[in-house]
């Protein structure tokens, strides 16, 4: 039988890896977007409209990658970079999530922090994902 925690870890990675879908798609069919929120929240780096489609393929493959949870090792620290990145483009609405005292926040980015969170725990349990593609099945107790 699988532990709730296994389950917990499937439903962590497949959330967050289809989130980076998300973002990848958003990129390709609205390459504006991206380079609005590049422009909004990461001082313009990376915001050219003939970069979005090529971020939003390999952000498409690092959410597949993710989901299915092959090359954990490696997809994970990518994963934890962006996911961080995100959370410094937003701090603002971390620190101030109703903008009393910084201008710029908004409630709606405060999850950035629980994503990140999210991540280290991936880290931190990746051998325990017993439903990642690849997995060691865990030993008989």
């Amino acid at each position: 039988m699988r532990s709730g925690k296994a389950f917990a870890l499937l439903a962590l990675r497949v959330s967050v890896g289809w989130l980076m879908l998300v973002w990848g798609v958003d990129k390709l069919v609205n390459p504006s977007h991206g380079v609005a929120v590049a422009d909004r929240f990461y001082l313009g780096l990376f915001g050219t409209a003939s970069l979005m489609p090529v971020l939003g393929v390999a952000q498409l493959a690092l959410g597949l990658l993710v989901v299915a949870g092959v090359a954990r090792r490696y997809t994970y620290p990518v994963l934890a970079v962006i996911t961080g990145v995100t959370l410094l483009g937003v701090w603002r609405s971390v620190i101030d999530p109703w903008g009393w005292a910084l201008d710029g926040s908004n409630a709606l980015f405060f999850p950035s922090l629980i994503i990140f969170a999210g991540v280290l725990v991936l880290i931190a349990f990746r051998d325990e994902d017993v439903f990642a593609a690849g997995a060691r099945p865990a030993p008989a107790t």
